[in-house]
């Protein structure tokens, strides 16, 4: 066989697929399928926007190429909504828009690393984030973070691992896989130590729209006068408007690094779907409510599982937050892999294992954003009868 790129060859598969495949084996035996694998939101987005996303996708000037930044009004109406949010004077020329948040992350990394470089990422770490690392010949270089500490990374820890190959660090906040929310008091601290030590500061808040109640502003790098030096911003618009097949998302940063950005973008793909980005030029100004009730009904669910799992025998909610539940199984002598397949071929209920963000084999990650009440009523009667199960093997 002709050879392949071998650095996209050692690149290991998305797990999402496999889970799938297990949930394809289910008979049905205990009820419908429980998707709570991939991060979807389960409502649909508001009935306008998909109104205006039909009238952008047939008009003929949605057909042609846009600028590679993304369309003028939405980057000016994205920058102003940053401003708001985090009480700064963010221009339009440190913002562009991208084909989704995974798009930004991939531009960012390779605006800022090289092959042979390396990147901090704290475990359990987003698949997708290492997988870009590995194929781009960047180590990612992990720093473990624990439920001890809420699965907030030590800014200790993390200088130890910094030397002369390190051009960046990467946080997720809220956290995907834990669902973790950083403080904003850490997030300063990190800042300012990557400043001192001259590499990257990179922040996905792509769940930024879903804190917890009382918390508005995520943190407080971004209150000056202008976009911060050595800060990129990565956002995605699929989770705040529920249009995650519309492929839309932001990259914020220094003007001149956005300046560099672009010949990744131009080689990529050119520019973000122009459809979307029309309407989403209406609804980041008139969808606010909408948003704050979304937020509001995800909070309400995270109070529905928080107390599930405490009433579950042996198992165990080691973190929550915006869209995940990241769970200890009561399997001690079984693997993690083993565990999800389970539950997804025989109770029909699709998660993801701890190992595949490179987390422990104790843990799964549960996006319970994907289903209602009735749903989680439903996974706490799943599992249940695992927990039984057991039991009854013993």
């Amino acid at each position: 066989m002709v050879p392949i790129n071998p650095l996209l060859a050692d690149t290991g598969t998305p797990p999402i697929p496999e889970v799938q495949a297990w949930a394809g084996r289910y008979g049905g035996a205990h009820g419908s399928l429980i998707d709570l694998c991939q991060a979807v939101p389960s409502y649909p987005p508001p009935e306008a926007l998909l109104q205006r996303l039909a009238a952008a996708a047939g008009s003929a000037a949605a057909a042609k190429y846009g600028p590679i930044a993304g369309d003028l009004a939405l980057r000016e109406a994205y920058a102003a909504q940053l401003s708001r949010v985090y009480g700064g004077r963010l221009g339009v020329d440190s913002v562009a828009i991208t084909a989704g948040c995974n798009q930004a992350y991939f531009v960012a990394m390779m605006t800022v690393a090289r092959h042979g470089d390396a990147v901090l990422v704290p475990t359990p770490w987003y698949f997708n984030h290492s997988m870009s690392l590995q194929m781009l010949g960047i180590e990612a270089r992990a720093v473990p973070c624990t439920s001890d500490t809420g699965f907030i990374p030590d800014p200790d820890e993390i200088e130890k691992r910094i030397d002369e190959r390190v051009r960046a660090l990467v946080l997720v906040t809220p956290n995907n896989p834990t669902g973790a929310v950083y403080p904003a008091e850490v997030i300063a601290r990190l800042y300012d130590l990557c400043r001192r030590r001259g590499i990257w500061l990179v922040l996905d808040e792509t769940y930024r729209d879903f804190l917890p109640r009382g918390q508005d502003r995520p943190h407080d790098v971004l209150a000056g006068q202008g976009w911060p030096d050595g800060l990129i911003q990565l956002y995605s618009f699929s989770k705040a408007f529920a249009i995650p097949g519309h492929r839309l998302g932001a990259l914020a940063a220094p003007a001149a690094l956005i300046t560099q950005a672009l010949k990744v973008m131009d080689c990529v793909q050119i520019c973000a779907v122009r459809a979307g980005q029309e309407a989403l030029c209406w609804g980041l100004d008139t969808q606010a409510d909408w948003q704050a009730a979304n937020r509001s009904m995800m909070n309400a669910r995270a109070d529905i599982v928080r107390p599930m799992f405490a009433a579950l025998d042996g198992w165990k909610l080691d973190a929550l937050g915006a869209y995940f539940a990241y769970v200890r199984h009561p399997f001690p002598d079984r693997s993690a892999w083993d565990v999800a397949e389970q539950l997804a071929s025989e109770y029909g209920v699709a998660c993801l294992p701890g190992p595949a963000f490179a987390g422990s084999d104790a843990h799964l990650r549960i996006a319970f954003a994907n289903v209602d009440q009735a749903g989680l009523d439903a996974l706490q009667r799943r599992l249940a009868q695992v927990t039984q199960g057991r039991h009854a093997a013993e």
